[in-house]
């Protein structure tokens, strides 16, 4: 391979090979990745979700983990089933599943949480709203986690290092993103991971023409 095939091959076909990866760690991954990566702890809620007229609710603001954790539920257990409803779109069939996941279920139409609720399945619900009140009018026994207060500098560092480990071209070194990185990021965004994630895109896309060491934060 001459010297100009070897430029084309670094700078066009893995613009990251300079530091041993193949993407930019922090894009974004396919639902089967980001279950595979998750960095969460998902026991004691499929324990709760293993009879009928149980629902947990997965209670935080956006970037907190709650569509991850759905996800790595939905990867663990095979007879669940998961749906998002889209803010943009009239909300469309509800599937069945034991347990059914739905992501950001405060956008669940009032007809249509009355038909889901009635059938008394296995809920895991991520939510920015308090469903509990209307889940226990249908008879449910309620189990709400509030997320965010976990997310600090140490689930960061191990959540962004995973990410760059699954993005690694070949043997060999890639680039450590330290827990210093992580408590100064920490800082600036709180337990938002997606500003987090976003924020280092950004980082490690700037430096695509670069051939030094990777860093994370200027």
């Amino acid at each position: 391979m001459d010297q100009f095939n070897a430029f084309a091959e670094t700078r066009c076909g893995y613009p990251w090979a300079w530091c041993n990866l193949f993407r930019n760690p922090f894009g974004e991954l396919t639902p089967a990745e980001r279950a595979s990566l998750a960095v969460v702890e998902i026991e004691p809620i499929v324990r709760a979700v293993n009879r009928q007229r149980v629902a947990v609710q997965l209670l935080g603001d956006c970037g907190r983990g709650k569509t991850t954790r759905l996800l790595a539920i939905l990867k663990f257990l095979p007879n669940s089933s998961y749906v998002y409803l889209d803010e943009d779109l009239p909300c469309g069939a509800i599937p069945e599943g034991n347990p059914l996941l739905i992501d950001e279920a405060q956008r669940l139409p009032r007809s249509v949480a009355r038909i889901v609720f009635a059938t008394g399945l296995p809920l895991v619900l991520a939510t920015h709203r308090d469903l509990s009140r209307r889940l226990r009018t249908f008879g449910y026994q309620v189990m709400t986690y509030r997320l965010g207060d976990d997310n600090d500098a140490q689930l960061v560092y191990e959540v962004m290092n995973r990410r760059i480990e699954a993005s690694r071209l070949g043997p060999g070194t890639v680039p450590t993103f330290t827990l210093q990185d992580a408590a100064k990021l920490v800082a600036i965004f709180g337990s938002n991971l997606r500003s987090i994630e976003a924020f280092l895109y950004d980082q490690v896309q700037k430096q695509v023409h670069s051939n030094g060491e990777m860093r994370f934060i200027d």
